[in-house]
């Protein structure tokens, strides 16, 4: 299997387009052309994973944080990263990052953190704006069905927990070809009037190239009409952050425990217990704390997440339980959804999470 067959996989679960404006995700070094002789996944790449990748004969690198945010003038060895960088190289291997992307993707970190907390009716906290576009076009009625199919096999018309949407309007087309054209219908330099259906339907911004040339390929028409129209709608399908509820209440001592203890927290850190009952959950891996104010206007019990600043703890005692359980902590488990990518599409093939742990922050 080529490195890039193991990298399409990844970017159909968490397209690049959905990652943040500051992030740098995706291919970081190498050539995707390979063979892949196996994958170790991680949260951080660091040295100690990098020799534990050329210990197991593994040419692949995935983690979730990338290992290069900024540009270089210069490859060194300077600092652990440029360090990296010179023994992946040195070694033939490839280093994949999917982080901001892999946060908002639906079923992604947040979605991975409310499953180990047992949250139902899951959903994101945060939706993405200006994500999606609406795709209309106009068909030959007897053709209307095979463009739809074509339509919606591209991505098209998922909305919510719904797909296959379109809507569709009948009406009546005209043209007439001129000396050169090929029509599929009409004669040239005669007006042609055509029955047609009119297609309308919804799709992510990022998929817009792809689904044009979906419906370029189904489509009779020598030249097919269609228009794009962006759409300020929230797409609640991917964003920052979820929000889900425990089947069954909790005080906040005993579920501030349990999260302690299923996140192998060395040092959790809270606002005040009032004794509230916790419920609705609200949550995001990493530095999350820019969704406080959205997970107490959601009403939230409480809201977890890897880090708070000590200034973000102030006056929020009755709104909401806020619990900082560390970076690295909420994030940890990215590494499964890794693996499960990976070991569902191809199951034979070497894959393995590090056992490196990469926390910088050590706790007494």
């Amino acid at each position: 299997m080529k490195i890039k067959e193991l990298v399409s996989a990844l970017e159909r679960f968490a397209p690049l387009p959905l990652q943040d404006g500051f992030d740098n995700a995706g291919l970081q070094i190498g050539l995707t052309d390979a063979e892949a002789t196996g994958a170790l996944l991680c949260l951080d790449v660091t040295e100690a994973v990098l020799d534990e990748a050329i210990a197991l004969g593994y040419n692949v690198v995935i983690s979730h944080h990338p290992l290069i945010f900024k540009g270089y003038k210069s490859i060194t060895g300077r600092d652990y990263v440029e360090r990296c960088i010179l023994k992946a190289i040195k070694n033939d291997i490839v280093v994949y990052a999917a982080h901001t992307n892999l946060d908002n993707a639906p079923g992604g970190v947040n979605f991975k953190i409310a499953e180990k907390i047992g949250l139902k009716n899951v959903r994101i906290l945060e939706a993405k704006e200006n994500a999606l576009v609406k795709l209309t076009t106009f068909v030959p009625t007897a053709q209307a069905e095979d463009v739809r199919k074509a339509l919606f096999d591209a991505g098209c018309g998922n909305i919510g927990n719904y797909d296959l949407c379109s809507y569709n309007m009948e009406g009546e087309g005209t043209f007439r070809a001129r000396e050169g054209a090929t029509p599929y219908c009409g004669a040239i330099g005669e007006l042609h009037t055509e029955r047609e259906v009119r297609i309308e339907t919804i799709i992510p911004a990022y998929k817009k190239a792809a689904t044009v040339k979906a419906l370029l390929a189904a489509h009779p028409y020598e030249e097919p009409v269609y228009d794009i129209y962006p759409l300020q709608n929230s797409w609640p399908q991917a964003g920052a952050g979820v929000i889900g509820e425990l089947e069954v209440p909790e005080t906040e001592l005993e579920f501030l425990k349990r999260i302690k203890k299923t996140f192998e927290v060395g040092c959790l850190r809270h606002n005040k217990l009032l004794g509230r009952e916790i419920q609705t959950v609200a949550l995001c891996g990493g530095a999350g704390a820019f969704l406080m104010p959205l997970a107490i206007r959601n009403r939230a019990d409480v809201f977890i997440t890897g880090e708070i600043k000590y200034h973000d703890y102030f006056g929020h005692d009755t709104d909401i339980l806020l619990a900082e359980i560390g970076h690295y902590e909420s994030e940890q488990y990215t590494k499964e959804i890794f693996y499960t990518i990976i070991r569902d599409l191809f199951p034979h093939f070497e894959v393995q999470m590090t056992k490196v742990n990469t926390n910088p922050i050590k706790y007494m």
